[in-house]
């Protein structure tokens, strides 16, 4: 019997190396909204009101914040574009859902509504 589950939607090296990348980049995206986050409970810097001490956008994570102790602490070198959309992240914010104009990001999200190689949407990792 031919099995066709396999060659019905074939995935290309290029798309698996996209997952890979999307996989990655997520990772080190969510790690530094972390490291902020952290760095923000422990105190060791002023946040801003209604934050809950996740950063207010993601170019915080790079510019980085002043601690009370003068030095300046950065948690990414630069923001990875979306190797789905080559784009920009969704973003999430614990106070106003997914828009752009939230007081703080909690995570990042794909935009694409792309179905990925494990069946689930790219927007839902």
């Amino acid at each position: 019997m031919l099995n066709l589950a396999g060659t019905a939607f074939p995935q290309s090296k290029s798309s698996i190396q996209s997952e890979d990348e999307l996989r990655h980049h997520l990772a080190i995206i969510r790690d530094a909204i972390h490291r902020y986050k952290t760095a923000a409970d422990r105190g060791m810097f002023q946040i801003p009101v209604g934050s809950q001490g996740y950063p207010p956008d993601l170019d915080t994570l790079v510019k980085g914040v002043v601690l009370d102790n003068g030095t300046k602490l950065t948690f990414i070198h630069n923001i990875p574009l979306d190797p789905i959309t080559k784009g920009e992240w969704g973003v999430r914010s614990t106070t106003y859902g997914n828009s752009q104009g939230d007081h703080n990001v909690s995570d990042v999200y794909c935009k694409s509504e792309q179905v990925a190689s494990d069946g689930t949407k790219y927007k839902d990792w």
